[in-house]
């Protein structure tokens, strides 16, 4: 599939953007430490995970990435080089000046930081080609978010069933035909590699 086609001549890199929860971890370690050192991309992770524990995340992460691993900061503006992580309880979304954002509402979505709130502002705000990945986790976040990327022509993956710690989130887009490929942990570095 050539995702090239939504690429705008902006400042905005191209953005791989991973929405996970329970079991989530052994798939990004796997994902981040394969990554190539200098992939061309913006990278964005959203883990479920109470803000007391993100510190944790941050390290352990950081241990498994040839790449920096650090807090999305409000008011900052993601680039290339970097991965970075939602830090709070609050939703992180990319605002219509292409900037880090948190905001409490929906303050009904339970999951947070939720991956489709992060998903469906890309959709809106980025511009220049995105990848959406939707890793392991319970209930459904992510799954409507990953579908408005595929009807944007982005590609999308979600983790394949035996791979996951719980086949939840993932289960949901794949029955909603939110993902292009469905793929183990492996399988989805291989292929973000080859893609840039």
């Amino acid at each position: 599939m050539n995702i090239s086609t939504h690429i705008n001549q902006t400042q905005q890199a191209p953005l791989l953007a991973i929405g996970g929860s329970a079991g989530a971890l052994k798939a990004l370690l796997i994902i981040l430490s394969e990554l190539k050192a200098d992939i061309p991309v913006t990278i964005v992770i959203i883990q479920h995970l109470d803000k007391d524990h993100s510190t944790g995340l941050l390290s352990v992460l950081n241990n498994s990435c040839s790449l920096p691993v650090v807090s999305a900061i409000e008011g900052e503006k993601p680039m290339i080089g970097k991965v970075y992580l939602a830090q709070t309880n609050d939703h992180l979304i990319i605002n219509s000046r292409g900037k880090f954002h948190y905001q409490e509402e929906p303050l009904a979505q339970v999951y947070r930081p939720s991956v489709d709130e992060f998903f469906a502002s890309i959709a809106m705000h980025w511009k220049n080609e995105v990848t959406g990945v939707l890793l392991s986790g319970m209930g459904d976040d992510g799954a409507l978010g990953l579908l408005a990327l595929r009807r944007l022509g982005f590609y999308t993956i979600a983790q394949e069933k035996l791979s996951c710690g719980v086949f939840g989130m993932p289960k949901v887009a794949i029955a909603r035909n939110a993902a292009v490929d469905i793929f183990t942990p492996n399988q989805i570095v291989k292929k973000i590699n080859l893609l840039y």
